[in-house]
């Protein structure tokens, strides 16, 4: 097969065509971003500081301590004693937290079932092919974000991207 090379630009405005398909069509807008980014997280990672939550979802820790105040309400989170240090506090997706994340990822998938059966055979193939191919250089690029620190955005205050938000 002849391979076609891509430039920067391409794959840029693949990947900002995947976020668009993304966040506007496939994204639950029944909480929001930045409650689903953190519950997201809470239910792969476990129990964490609210100040690396208010880090990583490029928010202060004050509005962090809000939204994980009104998860809590929710019956979303709860709040726990760090086991190393009696001090500090952690944050902890509940089970009714997981089942959101869960019916959320749900409805996701069925939404994007639905969009792939306006595809060709032939589009579906072509798709399904593409995503087997890009697959792991995405994770890549997505352990590379991970690790790297993103400069700070002007008028920003310290925030950066915004992780996945499962």
């Amino acid at each position: 097969m002849d391979e076609i090379p891509l430039g920067q630009d391409d794959v840029t405005a693949l990947l900002e065509g995947l976020t668009a398909l993304s966040v506007r069509h496939l994204t639950v807008h029944d909480i929001s971003f930045t409650a689903a980014m953190t519950l997201g997280r809470l239910s792969r990672t476990g129990p964490t500081r609210l100040t690396v939550l208010a880090s990583d979802g490029g928010v202060s820790q004050p509005s962090m301590t809000q939204l994980v105040q009104r998860l809590e309400k929710q019956g979303l989170v709860r709040r726990v004693r760090c086991p190393d240090d009696g001090r500090a506090v952690l944050v902890s997706v509940t089970d009714a937290g997981r089942d959101v994340v869960r019916e959320r990822r749900e409805a996701r998938a069925e939404r994007l079932h639905q969009l792939l059966d306006t595809l060709s055979a032939e589009e579906r193939l072509t798709l399904l092919r593409a995503a087997r191919d890009a697959r792991p250089a995405l994770e890549t690029l997505l352990d590379t974000a991970v690790r790297t620190q993103w400069p700070t955005p002007p008028g920003r205050g310290g925030a950066r991207p915004a992780p996945r938000t499962d």
